[in-house]
Formats: C-alpha cells, structure tokens, sequence
C-alpha cells in the first residue's frame, strides 16, 4: 500500500472511524500550538462534518477541542486535566465521572486503558454484544465497562499495589461473581492459609474480601439493571441467594431499590 504523504490527501465518509489519541499536556500548552497545527484541525473538522466518527483517546480531546468540534457537546477526557479543559473549553459539556461519552458522531474516553473500553462500546454497536464479550475475552478484560460507569469503577479502585497474590484473589473474584467461593479455596489458590490472606488482602488494599466482594457485586448489579436485566437474573449473575438480597444490599451502597436503578 502507498504511504499517504500528507494526512489532507485523506478523506472520510459515513462508516468511517477516525481515532484521535492522547498527547503528552506541554505540546497544546505551547503558544503557537494551534496555529502550528491549523491545517490539521480543519482537516478534523471536515471529516467530522463529512459524517466520519470521530474518536478521541485520552487528552486527544483536546484536538477534538480545538477543532471546535466540541462546542455544545458532551466529552470526557483524563482526570488530571479536568479544570484547564473546562476553562480552555468552555462551551463543552464534560462529564468527569465518565469512562467513555458518545455524543452524535464523536466519541470520547476518559484515559488510555478508557480507550480499550471505548473500542469494545464500539464493536458492540457494530456487531453487536456477543461478537464485543468474545473480543473482550480474548483480550483478558474480565469486564467490560460501561459509558456511564465512573471512571473510578471499584473494578479498579483497591488495587494500587504489586502484591500479586492479592492481584490474583482480586481477579477470580471478579471472574466468578455468579459463584460462591469459600475462603479456603481462594486460600489455596493462592497458596495460602485462610488466616493469612485475610490479613494480608486487608494489610494490602485497605478493605476486607467481604466488603470488596459487596462492592463487586453491587456495581455489577447496577450495570445490569441499567441494561434492563430482570431482578432474579441479576441476583443470580451476582452470586446472591434471593432478590431480597439484593434489593438489601443495593439498598445499603446505593440507597436505591433496583426498579429505581432499571431502564
């Protein structure tokens, strides 16, 4: 294939998806950033305008930004740079506790490992969500996160450590919700005894397994609600005994009774 010479020999149509990744912050904080990179930003405006998809990854919402392609949108874009994109951008609608945000034919997500996220959303609408779990499978995502989960999803919060052990127990609990696991068998999946893992995953992350495997539960539940997932099969998917059940623990994290949290 003949390598394009200049990114305006390029055009897009319908159907075509354009992705726009993350920069390094001290290239757009430059003075002469947008007049150095002019042509391009209309060349982005263009294909956004021939009906293209327009994907931005991380702080490449900032290119979608200087395009003008975000006034009266919504966005999201890396935590870190939240306030200088709300004053940069003013007329832009951001989300910041979002993973990934879809609005029209422009598509954004919240950080790098969001952009996986966001190319599995997009597969889903393509080819729908067997094709999207396979995918995800094959690329050990455990779960696939939705566009309206916070971006600190408890799939990702109490693990900022290397003990790999508690790595291990933290993602066979996630894996196997649907299952009741005894401690001793996660005990002895990771080699050791009941006694020491508890302290040891407490020592490591800060929470017990029992409160952990509450809040997996819990935001799983959430997610397939807001699917329009009936309560029984919820309660299953989750690993709990009862609807009632359910309907107690959703009541303690989120105040919510699951026909509230439904479609």
């Amino acid at each position: 294939m003949a390598q394009l010479k200049n990114f305006a020999d390029f055009s897009l149509g319908p159907g075509d998806f354009l992705f726009v990744p993350g920069q390094e912050s001290y290239l757009f904080y430059e003075a002469d950033y947008i007049k150095k990179y002019g042509t391009f930003f209309q060349w982005l405006k263009q294909q956004y305008e021939q009906d293209a998809k327009i994907c931005s990854v991380c702080t490449g919402a900032y290119l979608l930004g200087f395009a003008g392609l975000l006034n009266e949108k919504e966005c999201t874009t890396h935590w870190k740079y939240f306030d200088d994109f709300q004053k940069r951008f003013p007329k832009t609608e951001l989300l910041t506790d979002r993973l990934l945000v879809k609005d029209g034919n422009l598509y954004s997500s919240a950080g790098v490992a969001s952009g996986i996220d966001l190319s599995l959303f997009i597969l889903e609408e393509l080819f729908g969500s067997v094709f999207a779990a396979k995918v995800a499978k094959e690329v050990v995502i455990y779960l696939r996160r939705s566009p309206k989960d916070p971006q600190l999803s408890v799939f990702l919060q109490y693990r900022n450590h290397i003990e790999t052990r508690i790595h291990q127990v933290q993602d066979i609990l996630a894996q196997n919700l649907e299952t009741k696991i005894a401690i001793e068998d996660l005990a002895e999946k990771v080699y050791m005894s009941p006694r020491n893992l508890t302290r040891l995953f407490k020592k490591t992350t800060g929470t017990t397994i029992g409160h952990y495997l509450e809040k997996l539960r819990v935001e799983k539940a959430v997610q397939l609600l807001s699917k329009g997932e009936k309560v029984h099969a919820v309660s299953a998917a989750c690993g709990l005994k009862s609807t009632n059940q359910l309907r107690s623990l959703l009541k303690k994290y989120t105040s919510a009774l699951p026909s509230e949290l439904s479609l």
